[in-house]
Parts: structure tokens; sequence; C-alpha cells
């Protein structure tokens, strides 16, 4: 509610102020916002998280309404077909096919909606413009830039050269933003900032991945409120989504995903091999580690004609009827076919103590007593993450003394 509040306000700013305007949070813990053609913008839980207060929020959503006001994104898709990572998925003939194929392809990063470096510029503009119209102080805009590229070397990833890259380099972004702050000729400090309202707003919230929704060890995946495990390939990208758990392999040619789905494992698997287009192999009957399950292979044929071949199962467990779905190319299945039946057949129990009282890391609000150095906050307030991490999630250098009565963010379970 508090995101949608602030979006609609900065919405009222742009040159698109009669869209069907929404603003939403993704549970994610990935530090990102994105647009969609419309005038629906996401901010991710990891975003809310390395933020400070609410001008800097209202700069990265103005951002985000720039995209949509220019009409980016409706640019960007209309110049570029969606990925089908090779197999034709987003136009299979089965519908369940191409569902979980789209869920594959947005879930694994498959599709990049990606942006030149002069939309960008020209989304920090209208951000910029959006938020100073809505009151905010716009000079909040730098910390945010500063942020993002701490992050970027926190995360030990290679930092490319701007001219490599299509998004511009946070430092050349907030060199931009300064010489934009040069032009404002109102004063800001009478601009809202909103430090400690949004601090408390994010008290307690999720850091992090959240290991309750089902995390990953490597290729294994584990759930510990569902009490299941199952294990991917090695070597594939894997993705945790809301309804399903996903892997593509290296050469993104292949995919296998686990979701619950309705009704008995008999039921389900009816109804997925009975569909429209779907030649269906002999079901058979079996068990997985204890667990009643069918097996089926099948092959369908997508829009364009190319043939996909695969394998699915369906087990009931927990109260749960859970689908397994592996599929590739049908020159590839037989080459994959070990890899799936691995995977396939690897569904257990979640007995693990450790897996199963696992706990998210929590941000916790320090309200100092006294000035002290980060260093001194780090080790009178552990946290869960390098103290590098906290410097960066405040805002605030390695190397600062903090003053008596700030409000400090720690990381805790």
């Amino acid at each position: 509610r508090y995101v949608n509040a602030l979006g609609l306000s900065l919405a009222a700013h742009t040159e698109r102020a009669s869209l069907p305007w929404q603003f939403h949070v993704v549970d994610d813990p990935a530090v990102n916002a994105f647009a969609l053609p419309g005038g629906a913008v996401f901010v991710t839980r990891g975003l809310l998280t390395h933020i400070n207060n609410e001008a800097e929020l209202a700069t990265v959503m103005g951002h985000e309404c720039g995209h949509v006001a220019a009409k980016h994104s409706v640019t960007q898709m209309s110049e570029q077909e969606l990925a089908t990572i090779g197999l034709g998925i987003g136009m299979a003939v089965n519908k369940d096919i191409a569902k979980y194929g789209q869920v594959a392809q947005a879930g694994l990063g498959v599709l990049f909606l990606k942006f030149s470096r002069d939309d960008e510029s020209q989304a920090d503009q209208l951000g910029f413009k959006y938020a100073l119209a809505d009151g905010f102080d716009v000079r909040q805009m730098v910390p945010m830039f500063q942020m993002l590229d701490g992050l970027g070397k926190l995360s030990g990833g290679s930092k490319l050269p701007e001219w490599e890259s299509t998004h511009p380099d946070p430092q050349n972004r907030e060199a931009a933003t300064n010489k934009r702050l040069a032009a404002v000729t109102v004063d800001l400090d009478k601009y809202t900032v909103n430090r400690d309202a949004y601090l408390r707003l994010i008290n307690g919230m999720v850091y992090g991945e959240n290991p309750r929704n089902g995390y990953f060890e490597g290729a294994l995946f584990l759930h510990p409120d569902l009490k299941f495990l199952f294990q991917f390939p090695d070597g594939w990208k894997t993705a945790n989504q809301a309804n399903a758990v996903l892997g593509a392999s290296a050469s993104q040619d292949a995919i296998i995903t686990l979701q619950g789905v309705a009704g008995s494992a008999a039921q389900a698997s009816q109804k997925f091999l009975g569909q429209q287009g779907v030649q269906a192999g002999a079901p058979v009957l079996g068990t997985i580690h204890g667990f009643s399950a069918i097996t089926s292979e099948f092959a369908a044929q997508d829009a364009n004609q190319v043939a996909v071949r695969g394998s699915v199962v369906f087990l009931e467990y927990g109260g749960q009827t859970y689908q397994i779905l592996a599929y590739t190319t049908a020159d590839k299945f037989s080459s994959y076919a070990p890899q799936f039946q691995r995977s396939l057949t690897s569904f257990d129990r979640l007995t693990d103590p450790r897996a199963l009282n696992a706990q998210p890391m929590r941000v916790q609000l320090v309200r100092l007593p006294r000035a002290m150095t980060l260093a001194e906050f780090y080790r009178v307030y552990p946290s869960g993450i390098k103290v590098e991490e906290v410097a960066l999630i405040n805002g605030v250098d390695a190397a600062a003394t903090l003053p008596a009565g700030m409000t400090v963010k720690r990381v805790t379970k």
C-alpha cells in the first residue's frame, strides 16, 4: 500500500498521468526495479532493504515511471522476440508446456529487456523531474547511485566499461545527477527525505534469501516448510519462484520444472497427457522414495513445427500433488535423458534438522545511544553480513563515525 501510494503520487506528474498505473513489491532479494508497458511498476524487497529514505525510493520509482512515460518498454518489446531458449516453448501447442516455458524464461533471466544508454539516461532525467515535482529532495538520487556502484563492487562482479554495457555506469549517472542538481533553483532543504519513517517501515523485513520459501545448496533445492528436497543437474541455472522451482541447462536447450498442481496424481496426469497436441506414452505407476508416482514420456510440436520431447512425473506427498516436467527438443532428448531421469527420481522427504530449521535474516533498527565508528557498531551490534555490507545498506563509509541518536540498520536472524 505504501509503495503504491507513493507511485501514484509520482505518476500524477508524468506526461501519461491517465494510464492505469499500479505499483507492486516483489518478494525477491535482488536489488532491482522494473516497469512494464501500460503503467505496471515493480520494486523488489531487496531494493527496499538497501535504501535509506523515501526520497531515494521516489527517484528509483520515478525512473521506472520515466521508462513507461517514454514508451521504452514498448519499443524494446517490439524490437526483440521473446527468448525461447531453443525450444519454441513460448508458442508450444500444449498450454501447460507453454505456461511452464514462459515461467522458465522469466525466472531464469533468459529474457532480457535491455534499454539503451540513451533510454536509461532519459529515464534518470524524467525520474529526477517527477520526484522533484512531487516534493522530494532529489539530492538523494546521488546516494542511490553510490549504493548501486558499491553493490557491484561487493558482489565481486567485473565492472564493464560503460561503452560495453547497455546500462550507464553508476558513477556517470551520479555525475549527470549532480549537473541536474546544479540547475535546481528551489531550496531542497525544504523538500522531503523522510528517513526515519521509511526505516520504521522496513524494520523486521526479510533480508536476502528467505529459506522458508525454499533455497538452493548448489543444485540441490531444499524446502523447509514443505519438507522436501529435489536435485537439479549440476551446472544448470536454477531459479526459485512463487509458483515453480526450475532449472535450465547450461546451453539453454533443456528445462526441468517442479510445481504443485491440483487434484490427485492420477487426475493431474490425465489432464496433462490428455491435452490436445500432446502425444503421450503409456503412463507407468510406481514409487519414488516410497511416494506413489505416475511417470510418462510425451511429445509435442510448437507453432513453428519444432518437435519437443520430454518426461513428466506426478507424485503425491504431504497432501499435495507435485508435477515434475523435463523436456528439450526431440533431437536432444536421448542425450538429456540420463540427467532427466536422475532429477525426476530425486524428489524425497527433507529430514535434515539444519535445513528444516533454517530461518531468514531480517533488518533490525538500532538507535545509537552514543557516537561510535561503524567498526565499533559492528562489534557492539553484530550482523550476519560483512561490515562492508552493513556500511552499504546504511549509505555510510566503512570508516565513518556514526552520530548519537542515528538510526542504523543491522541484519540478524
